[in-house]
């Protein structure tokens, strides 16, 4: 059994027993979900970031439940859709979902228009992966090569996105914002691996993006990377500099890209619909969301 696999199993495991309430209760659980079927919703189009994890996670949680999971895509309005769903579902395990935290938390603290979920009372079995996010641009013809250079030509640079609070697209925005760039942000897109491609056409001339996907588009010759958006390098891309490496930032810029780490690193986090009874004891409850530390 490789890493990943070890891994993987690991976190199915966990989720059954979360589902099942306490350990003694695992079996019971294994027991209700035998022959049933589950869905695990993604708010974005194949072949992105969330529906990639949905499809690693899908057969070891299966094995792991003895039932028949499912990956539902449902892209529209950068995941809210299917959350939306999620939220108003029956609370009977068998729906999950795997949520952007950053889209999802911006979402709802701008009450941006058709929000309908409350991320604090949504069920959180656990964060599925927090990464670095990077920038990237057309490997062919991109308008910029480096942080420095996209400051001092400052052409109009075009991002995609899906959605105005979709991870992608605010994260666009706050670069712009911070560094003073003359920037398009188009959504519309169904998921990052549709914006991707664009800036592989040329249609777009950025992406910004997690670091597991934007691994994702360098390896398949779609972009190129031209900085990590915080402090911290990623591991995929150990000689890409931070942008706090490429430019000498005022104190004002720094504040700009540590906020948007904060809400990058509440990753992609995996929920269940509200009111399921768990049975846990105070003291093995899960700690507050982290959505409650922007409140």
């Amino acid at each position: 059994m490789n890493a990943k696999t070890t891994v993987m199993s690991a976190l199915a495991l966990t989720l059954a027993i979360s589902l099942g309430g306490q350990t003694s209760q695992a079996q019971d659980a294994a027991a209700f979900y035998k022959g049933k079927t589950v869905k695990i919703m993604v708010g974005y189009g194949p072949g992105g970031g969330y529906d990639a994890y949905a499809r690693m996670i899908a057969p070891h949680l299966d094995k792991a439940l003895g039932a028949s999971v499912i990956v539902e895509n449902q892209p529209g309005a950068g995941g809210a859709n299917a959350l939306n769903r999620v939220f108003a579902g029956q609370p009977d395990g068998l729906t999950l979902m795997i949520v952007n935290g950053t889209a999802a938390a911006l979402g709802q603290l701008l009450e941006q228009e058709g929000v309908r979920y409350d991320l604090a009372k949504l069920e959180h079995l656990g964060i599925v992966s927090s990464s670095p996010w990077m920038w990237l641009v057309s490997p062919t013809n991109p308008i910029v090569r480096t942080p420095a250079e996209a400051v001092k030509l400052n052409k109009l640079i075009r991002w995609g996105g899906t959605a105005p609070t979709d991870g992608l697209a605010d994260g666009a925005a706050v670069a712009c914002e911070a560094l003073k760039l003359t920037c398009k942000v188009v959504i519309g897109y169904k998921g990052s691996a549709e914006v991707a491609l664009a800036v592989q056409r040329g249609e777009m001339d950025a992406e910004y993006v997690s670091d597991t996907s934007a691994n994702n588009y360098v390896k398949s010759g779609q972009a190129i990377a031209v900085a990590a958006m915080g402090r911290s390098k990623s591991r995929f891309f150990p000689d890409v500099p931070t942008v706090f490496e490429a430019l000498k930032l005022t104190p004002e810029q720094e504040q700009w890209f540590d906020f948007r780490t904060d809400l990058d690193d509440l990753g992609r986090i995996l929920v269940t619909t509200p009111g399921i009874d768990r049975s846990e004891p105070q003291s093995r409850r899960r700690k507050e969301p982290a959505l409650r530390r922007f409140c």
